[in-house]
């Protein structure tokens, strides 16, 4: 059975298409299809690998990428506040470790870790279950299955920049749509190329529309990789524009290299040459036309 011309001519678009994107574009092909195979499961494993290599950062920004995939199941997420907690209360930041652990006995309330665990841990869950009872258990009333109240009614509209030359500082803006009033901040990630580390620097947030910088500096070709969260007050993500794992691209194209013929130095002089030559022409003619002629006279105005 013969494809129809239709379908044929199809493919051969989607194939030239292809071949004719720009060379700091194709990573960012197989970087957007790698991210749909990899699962919430990858994710977690990729950030406990992370955590075990002592690269705390990374890993907070691997979970945080898990934290907003869609259809996660409840042990999944469970893991993945845990491992959170993990790393914040390594990095001593209390706040997000305090929030990390909530969100964890939210979804289950009888959730404990092993006895062999770092007594660190244990006593800084322990005590964060306790006060978290004390309080009413905050994020678990109403939710008929025990999860935190859904984020998917968080939208972020933010429209990427597609190109931007070198060494341009790249300002990056939007808004939120927050009908229950819970995003407090939005952070900006971002990094230079395809790998390392993600900077986070916080944005301005005020009255539904967010501001955020990426300095020039870090503008490199062939692309700058980023990523936008909406934050809590514990300052755990509840609303993302891409993210660790599959992040916004903007090509940075190589700067273009000057022509010696493009230059004005190059051009006046050669101007003066060609002037000079120009005059020079019918002097030269004179001057050989001196053996035959007794007298010469040139007239220049």
């Amino acid at each position: 059975m013969r494809a129809s011309p239709f379908l044929r001519g199809a493919v051969l678009a989607g194939i030239t298409a292809l071949a004719a994107a720009p060379p700091a574009l194709l990573p960012a092909v197989a970087h957007a299809q790698a991210a749909q195979k990899g699962g919430v499961t990858t994710l977690i494993q990729r950030a406990a690998e992370l955590f075990d290599d002592q690269q705390y950062e990374e890993s907070i920004q691997t979970l945080s990428a898990a934290l907003l995939r869609p259809g996660s199941s409840i042990k999944e997420k469970t893991e993945i506040y845990r491992l959170l907690a993990y790393n914040y209360i390594t990095l001593k930041r209390a706040e997000e470790a305090d929030a990390a652990v909530r969100g964890l006995y939210v979804l289950d309330e009888s959730f404990s870790l092993p006895a062999n665990e770092s007594p660190r841990f244990r006593e800084f869950f322990d005590a964060t279950k306790k006060k978290w009872i004390e309080e009413g258990k905050p994020g678990k009333a109403g939710s008929s299955t025990n999860e935190p109240a859904a984020t998917d009614t968080i939208k972020i509209t933010h429209a990427s920049p597609a190109e931007v030359p070198p060494g341009t500082q790249i300002k990056l803006s939007g808004s939120i749509d927050d009908p229950n009033g819970r995003v407090r901040g939005v952070q900006l990630a971002y990094r230079a190329g395809a790998k390392g580390k993600f900077v986070i620097v916080a944005g301005t947030y005020t009255l539904g529309k967010f501001n955020a910088q990426i300095p020039a500096k870090e503008v490199k070709s062939p692309l700058v990789e980023y990523y936008l969260e909406a934050v809590d007050n514990g300052g755990l993500p509840i609303a993302s524009r891409g993210d660790a794992a599959a992040p916004l691209r903007i090509v940075v194209p190589e700067p273009q290299k000057s022509s010696i013929f493009s230059s004005a130095a190059f051009w006046v002089p050669v101007g003066v040459v060609v002037v000079g030559v120009a005059v020079g022409v019918p002097v030269g003619v004179a001057l050989l036309s001196q053996k035959n002629t007794a007298t010469v006279k040139v007239g220049v105005k």
